[in-house]
């Protein structure tokens, strides 16, 4: 019997292939906490593949994506542990660490077997008691990344949440401004006072005032007769957040600008002044430079709101980000909708390969979608909308990083998935696209995670 088999006449590459398919997660870290080892499950449980954390050390994956970890109890007390785990994309684990000693009793490997909480009907008491659940660091602030694009925006937030000048978050419709707004307020010295949040685009002029400033009794018909507390008022102390600032009518910008300048407002009706402590953050998908030299918006207003500004980069410039966002998604809805789906691998880089023009709050629609349509546990490519297959103009234009064979495969594929969500069979899917049973047979085995008989 060859090194590479065992008693059950299993070669090493088939027993890994299996250990690397189970559905619980296997890690394995040695006596000197690198990761040595970990399976598939990795994918579903922190959106990255084991490839990204195989030989890195736990201190440098601590609290970033599952908080409490049984490492150290393990270690330290050379005994299994239990405990219930959150991760970075929201999922809800139970991990039982297990120590594996070599001859002399030294502590030489840790083994955890992880697995969803869902999976489990019944939790036990010991379990259900375990340690208190500490949210990764990620988690926490809502912003979920791996990408050295949100790495560099999210140290540039650590830096600036602690200050006091006013923010514009400036970014693409549904890049997550609003999000960035409340985490940087919940990090800064503001963050137990209030969070008053308004959008500028869903209010007309004179309601804008109303509610921002507020009004004395008596100040305009139907008025309520002992006046109004405004949105400035109630913030007194905390974060306002002014969202599609671009939309403030040019008539009240004037007032706006008192209140960065001076930390005070008349409400409307009064003559006496209101004194306020606020942070004021903005954002906008606008360019508001434009908006000032078409007179739209004032000069002095954008140097007050702007005196730092931060971009959130659009989806398609994070694609690193994409796997995890769209795993914490599922997992989300998943527990909304008492759900258990799982997705295949190449569904997954078909999303990875959309330009996401709607952003995260696209995925967030796509993948809601999938969880309420789709009867079967598994999302595969033939359950993702047609959208995602269409190849624009501007799309193969743009692409200067693909070969023109690269180009050329992904425009087959799109084309054979596209074909094979509209037909029910590889024979009519031949019939439609001119080719033969044999040839369309073999291209959705190669494009699909199965083929229509």
């Amino acid at each position: 019997m060859s090194k590479n088999e065992n008693i059950f006449n299993l070669d090493y590459d088939t027993f890994k292939n299996i250990i690397d398919n189970l559905h619980d997660e296997i890690m394995v870290f040695d006596h000197n906490f690198n990761l040595i080892y970990l399976n598939k499950a990795s994918n579903r449980h922190y959106g990255i593949s084991p490839e990204y954390f195989i030989g890195k050390n736990f201190a440098d994956l601590d609290n970033n994506f599952w908080g409490n970890s049984t490492l150290p109890k393990v270690y330290k007390e050379k005994k299994t542990v239990i405990q219930r785990q959150v991760t970075n994309v929201g999922d809800e684990i139970i991990t039982i660490s297990v120590p594996i000693f070599d001859e002399n009793q030294k502590l030489k490997y840790v083994v955890m077997n992880v697995n969803d909480i869902s999976t489990f009907k019944n939790i036990t008491p010991d379990e259900n008691n375990s340690i208190d659940i500490v949210y990764p660091n990620q988690f926490k602030s809502k912003y979920i990344y791996i990408s050295e694009v949100m790495k560099n925006l999210m140290q540039t937030i650590h830096r600036i949440s602690a200050t006091e000048f006013p923010l514009l978050i400036t970014g693409e419709t549904g890049t997550g401004k609003s999000y960035l707004a409340k985490c940087i307020h919940e990090t800064g010295p503001r963050k137990n006072k209030p969070f008053v949040s308004i959008n500028c685009a869903c209010l007309n002029a004179e309601l804008l005032e109303s509610e921002l400033f507020g009004y004395r009794g008596g100040a305009f018909s139907g008025a309520n007769k002992g006046g109004k507390k405004g949105l400035v008022e109630i913030a007194d102390g905390g974060t306002l957040f002014l969202d599609e600032v671009s939309e403030i009518p040019f008539s009240l910008q004037s007032k706006f600008l008192q209140l960065i300048q001076e930390q005070e407002f008349i409400p409307l009706g009064s003559e006496k002044k209101v004194k306020v402590d606020i942070r004021i953050i903005s954002a906008t998908n606008c360019n508001l430079e434009e908006l000032v030299n078409a007179k739209k918006f004032r000069q002095d207003l954008y140097f007050r709101l702007n005196a730092y500004e931060v971009t959130v980069p659009p989806l398609r410039e994070r694609v690193d980000d994409i796997q995890l966002l769209l795993y914490h998604f599922l997992n989300h809805f998943n527990k909304k909708y008492h759900l258990n789906h799982t997705i295949t691998k190449k569904a997954v880089e078909i999303l990875k390969k959309y330009t996401w023009p709607g952003n995260i709050r696209e995925l967030i629609h796509i993948i809601e979608k999938l969880s309420i349509l789709i009867s079967d546990k598994e999302i595969t490519s033939r359950h993702l909308p047609k959208t995602l297959f269409q190849i624009k103009q501007s799309d193969i234009i743009n692409n200067t990083t693909s070969s023109y064979d690269q180009l050329m495969h992904e425009y087959e594929r799109k084309i054979i998935v596209e074909a094979a969500n509209k037909y029910k069979s590889s024979v009519q899917v031949a019939k439609a696209l001119k080719i033969s049973q044999s040839k369309a047979y073999r291209l959705m085995k190669k494009y699909l995670e199965s083929t229509i008989e």
